[in-house]
């Protein structure tokens, strides 16, 4: 059976679909890159924002128009929020909840019988080819927490973790196919062990002692789960965990961040921030923001805004606030226009590109660890290529490569030169086996 897997939203939803792709290759069944070649087409969806539910229905419209012979399955987070809606949509002939997503190799081998015999010669696994640097390994789904603009924990219900030899297993399985990097996900990351009498310290360090994975990169942890103790892991780990942390911020502002019911103040926060920079050499932060909460006043927006400028984040991801039905920031009182969200989004993305250039203008003449990822663009030197990567501390970086050499999924040291846009550029550093670069490659134009 040839299935086609698509996926929109977070690192969690690529993640599983990762699984479903190895468990379904596993079973004698294809993976094909386009909807227009499969029999049947799982869609992972997506309900964080009203945006995301309107994307999700887009791809499941997109999909049944490429083949309108496929089955299409949608699963996910808009699928559990309103699978009567979902039923509606062209071609949909299965809708399958968060709470029995683990299920779906299963429910679709089941069909196997139903479909004509695939070649061999078919067989593809377009996801993995497609991130042959990094694998998103899912540690852990739902959360306890009730942020009270949150739908996700709603739909991801409680909180409940791996087994550590299972995920211990997993990665080096992705080693074994040719990984550098693997991403920790999870709904609440943080919560990693709970419910098996351990914690997410203990997993990292299992992973760094059983596995030889080059890379260990954390996904979004919750600012209450962190010790003091946690920022050790970092020295423990002979450069292999990367320095960046994404820590959820969501409003700078005490009293907002009470109606989110969130555990800490802006100054504790900042506490935290100001210890995870001290103790981890070269760290990055990312967050997420929040504009446009019930209630938000002006002031209590320029103290967020003046709180985020001041923290000096490389990125920010800003979220006007989307009312979410079931959550208790949806039956609050004061709702904002969007008018007024919209103004609040592009003055925070003003924020969010002044503190992210002065970010990477720091970086310039550092060395830093570059996992490269794809050769991107041409340019107008012959015989050259554009190469993109990611530094351990999660910054993109290009090179101007000779077009005899292929630097996919490999890391080499980095001397970062200038900034272009939000993009570094860097020389690669003492790497014989690499032909041909010359000492002035980063400056050549790029096209």
């Amino acid at each position: 059976m040839r299935v086609y897997l698509g996926t929109i939203g977070c690192r969690l939803n690529y993640s599983e679909m990762e699984r479903v792709a190895r468990d379904l290759a596993g079973r004698g069944h294809y993976i094909v890159s386009s909807p227009a070649e499969a029999d049947v087409c799982v869609l992972n969806t997506c309900a964080v924002t009203t945006t995301a539910e309107a994307k999700s229905r887009s791809l499941v419209r997109s999909t049944a128009r490429a083949n309108p012979r496929a089955r299409l399955v949608v699963t996910g987070c808009y699928a559990t929020l309103a699978p009567e809606v979902v039923e509606t949509l062209p071609q949909v002939h299965l809708v399958v909840n968060n709470y029995v997503k683990e299920q779906l190799a299963d429910v679709l081998h089941a069909w196997a019988d139903e479909f004509p015999p695939t070649q061999a010669s078919d067989a593809q696994h377009p996801l993995i080819e497609s991130t042959r640097t990094r694998a998103f390994v899912k540690v852990q789904d739902g959360c306890h927490n009730r942020c009270t603009f949150c739908i996700v924990t709603i739909l991801r219900g409680e909180e409940r973790s791996r087994p550590l030899d299972t995920v211990i297993q997993e990665i080096n399985d992705w080693v074994a196919e040719g990984y550098r990097e693997v991403v920790l996900t999870g709904v609440h990351l943080g919560s990693y062990g709970r419910d098996l009498g351990t914690d997410l310290s203990t997993l990292v360090r299992a992973i760094l002692q059983r596995t030889q994975l080059p890379r260990l990169r954390l996904s979004s942890l919750e600012p209450w789960d962190i010790a003091p103790t946690f920022f050790d892991l970092w020295k423990e780990s002979d450069g292999r965990l990367c320095p960046h942390l994404h820590l959820p911020l969501q409003s700078g502002c005490d009293a907002t961040l009470r109606r989110m019911a969130r555990r800490y103040t802006a100054q504790e926060y900042a506490r935290l921030v100001a210890t995870a920079r001290e103790r981890v050499p070269g760290l990055t932060i990312t967050t997420d923001v929040i504009v446009g909460f019930p209630g938000e006043t002006d002031i209590e927006f320029q103290q967020s805004l003046h709180f985020v400028e001041s923290m000096e984040f490389a990125h920010i991801h800003v979220f006007p606030y989307s009312r979410r039905p079931g959550t208790a920031a949806a039956r609050m009182k004061a709702q904002i226009p969007e008018s007024v969200k919209r103004e609040r989004s592009a003055a925070m993305r003003e924020v969010d590109a002044r503190c992210g250039h002065a970010v990477r203008q720091r970086q310039i003449g550092s060395i830093r660890p570059v996992l490269w990822e794809r050769a991107e663009q041409e340019t107008t030197r012959t015989g050259w290529l554009v190469w993109s990567g990611l530094t351990d501390n999660y910054l993109r970086v290009q090179a101007l490569v000779p077009e005899s050499v292929n630097l996919r999924n490999r890391i080499t040291p980095v001397r970062l030169t200038r900034l272009d846009g939000n993009v570094l550029w860097g020389e690669i550093i003492h790497e014989p086996d690499l032909l041909h670069i010359l000492p002035d490659h980063s400056r050549a134009g790029s096209r």
